[in-house]
């Protein structure tokens, strides 16, 4: 099932850099994230509230609480830079080179969270690494 969660937000990121270059056309891109954020907000709560999601508040710890604000902090300045690259270049540009994301993760949880790295891994970034290449280059 995790697949068809992974396919949805591939899709729903597709679409928002769509928008996302449509809306920011005259606007300060930071406002547009502001703006963006919001939204983003107002949805998750609705749905944390409407799934009562919310009583499991007090029994996060503090390693939870301490890594989801990490993680909020760099969710953030992701949409910032992610953004201003979209007002200042093509969307045939910048979602290449903001996937690269996706090799950098493996990377990372390869140094971090100790997950193995396999050939059909390494082969797999390096086909992305490559492709944003060919797209940007």
């Amino acid at each position: 099932m995790w697949w068809l969660f992974a396919l949805l937000s591939a899709f729903f990121a597709a679409i928002t850099a769509i928008f996302a270059k449509i809306g920011i056309k005259g606007v300060d891109s930071d406002l547009a994230t502001a703006i963006r954020t919001v939204i983003i907000l107002l949805l998750s709560w609705s749905i944390v509230l409407a799934r009562a999601a919310w009583r499991q508040l007090p029994l996060l710890s503090g390693s939870t609480w301490t890594f989801l604000i990490l993680s909020g902090l760099t969710t953030g300045l992701s949409w910032l830079c992610y953004f201003k690259a979209l007002q200042l270049g093509t969307v045939s540009q910048v979602a290449p080179v903001d996937k690269l994301s996706i090799a950098l993760t493996i990377i990372l949880a390869i140094l971090f969270l100790g997950e193995p790295l396999t050939l059909k891994t390494a082969v797999g970034a390096l086909l992305i690494i490559s492709g944003t290449l060919v797209l940007i280059l």
